[in-house]
């Protein structure tokens, strides 16, 4: 799963912009001239001439065991859901949902080609069929569903848009944010989300809106760590992985109690690929019903050998029938916890207490422990 042999650059912009950066002859003006011009970002602005991608009935699943590859998009630069290690592997609790995907319907969790989306490249990326899934921090909204011909996976993660700044600076709530500049990555629902907070609250302030060129994944954080804003707004985890990213602490910068908005995170795929939408949708149902009943990648064996628990039973391939109402093997859901573990272990060892970014369960805790995860059940 190497950088080399793993990531698919997207067609033109990010080509052009290494080359005409190599050569010193292009200002921020001509990068976004050119990336206008690239196959993503002319899909975009066919796609919102027409108003909603209305793709052709496509059987997804069939077509990626073609192709023997499956096509995610995914945020280039967000530690602990998706990132490059040193060793230029793609590393993240959404790489492991990718990875358990490619596991079910290919038979291997390496045979993945990844896509670095910026957040203006990430939708039509997924309605024009550039990648097969959107394995990126998006948030759930009524727009993004009912307009864009797309279709949210249950909810992975529970976030709130908050604000960080300097440990040193006076601020200690968003109430003492009174004309300050506040760095904001366009086309994300954060834009709207402080605007409207920051009206409702008659705090002034000014917006700056930065594009993420390239696909680069760090140039609003870049920002704020620079100096140009007096806070960074985001969703609270993309904070916390932007500061620790970016080897800091919180000695260096905090991030504000309040949190503005809901925020929950998932997957998304086309709504003309139902059957491939199923795969996703009850993939990860299957990983929190692994955490539920405490399955985990080193136990998963011994529990299929032994388990007389009918619902374990069926969700493990013991007993027939689930695999092939997806399409699958019945064995479908046992790869996925063989190759990535249960929920709880994907939190864990990317974002929560076992990574370098510590961060809580929270409502992201299954609903027998006071959180809100929860699966349907599996007959």
């Amino acid at each position: 799963m190497t950088g080399e042999h793993a990531m698919r650059k997207i067609k033109l912009s990010e080509v052009r912009l290494n080359s005409l950066i190599r050569f010193g002859i292009i200002g921020i003006i001509g990068i976004i001239a050119m990336l206008m011009s690239s196959p993503i970002a002319v899909q975009a602005n066919d796609r919102s001439k027409t108003n909603k991608a209305n793709p052709a009935p496509t059987n997804l699943v069939e077509k990626i065991k073609k192709r023997g590859r499956l096509h995610c998009g995914v945020n280039p630069a967000s530690m602990g859901f998706s990132d490059l290690d040193k060793a230029g592997q793609w590393r993240g609790m959404y790489i492991d949902l990718c990875r358990a995907l490619a596991v079910e319907i290919l038979g291997d969790a390496e045979k993945i080609t990844y896509f670095p989306l910026n957040a203006g490249q990430r939708f039509p990326a997924l309605q024009f069929g550039e990648i097969d899934v959107l394995s990126w921090n998006s948030t759930k909204t009524l727009s993004r569903e009912a307009t864009l011909g797309i279709q949210f996976a249950p909810i992975i993660f529970y976030d709130g848009t908050q604000i960080m700044v300097r440990a040193k600076s006076k601020y200690r709530s968003v109430a003492q944010m009174k004309n300050t500049k506040i760095c904001l990555e366009m086309d994300s629902t954060t834009v709207p989300v402080i605007k409207e907070y920051f009206n409702l609250h008659r705090i002034s302030f000014t917006p700056v809106i930065i594009e993420d060129v390239g696909g680069l994944g760090n140039l609003v954080a870049d920002a704020f760590f620079h100096g140009k804003c007096d806070g960074y707004a985001i969703d609270g985890s993309k904070l916390a992985s932007d500061r620790t990213r970016n080897n800091f602490t919180e000695s260096d910068y905090i991030i504000l109690p309040e949190i503005l908005s809901k925020e929950p995170l998932s997957l998304a795929y086309r709504k003309s690929d139902p059957e491939f939408g199923a795969i996703v949708d009850w993939t990860i149902y299957a990983l929190f019903a692994a955490e539920q009943y405490g399955i985990t990648k080193a136990n998963v064996d011994a529990v299929k050998a032994k388990t007389t628990n009918p619902e374990i039973m069926r969700l493990l391939g013991s007993e027939p029938g689930m695999g092939k109402a997806l399409g699958l093997g019945d064995d479908w859901a046992y790869k996925a916890i063989s190759t990535v573990g249960n929920y709880g272990e994907m939190f864990d060892n990317n974002i929560g207490m076992n990574s370098p970014l510590k961060l809580a369960r929270g409502l992201n805790k299954p609903f027998s422990r006071g959180g809100i995860m929860y699966a349907p059940p599996i007959r």
